[in-house]
């Protein structure tokens, strides 16, 4: 049997990962948590984490939380935590990538005896922080059971939806029915205007219509998360609207599926939702 899992590391302190790092510490886990901004670091210290230096000051970690931007940061991260040569660890990968990339990298760690489970997440900084996140997890059901005590403390629910490679999959799939309602609200809205209706009289009529939808009650939350992502200096290119769609188009392809409706927000939707959070600051 499997020893516990009692000491976590946590890599990526950003729009996602600090508040994950928050709702870690305050479940009780013992956490040392990293980020290529030292700073980023302080609040969740003040609650009690432990802030390293290095990847390597992680490698005796039970499980490895990777809260990075991409793929590349994944396999980065995950090389640095596999020099040690230490069995019965895992790594939880909350990060959004390819499905090709978790099973990829699942097989590597499993290579050195680690357990990697494909773990994305959805709901927001705010969710994250309560530890109410929907967590879509791939993995084998006894590796799941073995880690679900953590992913209890940042999820709710924590949902099986395979084996590794699925929680990425159905992530992606999220997104894409995300922005595609995104981009017809955002449709809706000048269409209306054009007709002499005001967007909060058309998004008041929405909520009680057929066409509500969580995206029309909380519009705000893009112009939000997109000043969040300037304030940290995110890339325009590295956030969802713009990475999470190239990663749908880019697996599809790889599945030979078509997505011509991902195709077209790939390529329009990142700038509609960085003018209207301009306009909303303004």
């Amino acid at each position: 049997m499997a020893a516990p899992l009692t000491s976590v590391g946590l890599v990526g302190l950003g729009n996602l990962g600090l508040p994950l790092a928050t709702a870690l510490v305050r479940a009780g886990w013992d956490l040392a948590v990293l980020d290529a901004h030292p700073e980023r670091a302080e609040p969740v210290v003040a609650l009690g984490a432990t802030a390293v230096p290095d990847v390597a000051a992680l490698a005796d970690r039970d499980v490895l939380v990777l809260a990075v931007p991409d793929d590349a940061a994944v396999e980065e991260v995950l090389q640095g935590y596999l020099a040690l040569d230490r069995p019965g660890r895992a790594v939880v990968v909350h990060s959004t990538v390819l499905p090709q990339t978790a099973t990829r990298l699942a097989e590597v760690a499993a290579a050195h005896g680690v357990d990697l489970i494909d773990a994305p997440v959805s709901g927001g900084a705010e969710r994250a922080e309560k530890g109410t996140l929907t967590v879509m997890v791939g993995a084998e059901p006894a590796v799941l059971e073995r880690v679900r005590p953590l992913l209890d403390a940042v999820g709710d629910p924590v949902l099986h939806v395979g084996p590794v490679g699925a929680g990425a999959a159905a992530k992606l799939a999220n997104q894409l029915t995300m922005f595609a309602n995104l981009a017809g609200v955002y449709e809706a809205i000048d269409f209306a205007a054009a007709h002499g209706v005001a967007t909060d009289a058309l998004l008041t009529a929405l909520e009680t219509s057929l066409g509500d939808s969580w995206i029309a009650r909380n519009l705000g939350f893009w112009d939000r998360t997109a000043a969040a992502y300037d304030e940290s200096g995110t890339p325009v290119a590295a956030r969802p609207w713009s990475k999470d769609l190239a990663e749908v188009v880019q697996a599809a392809r790889a599945a030979e599926v078509p997505v011509p409706l991902a195709g077209w927000l790939a390529q329009t939707l990142a700038g509609r939702v960085e003018a209207h959070a301009r306009e909303a600051a303004r």
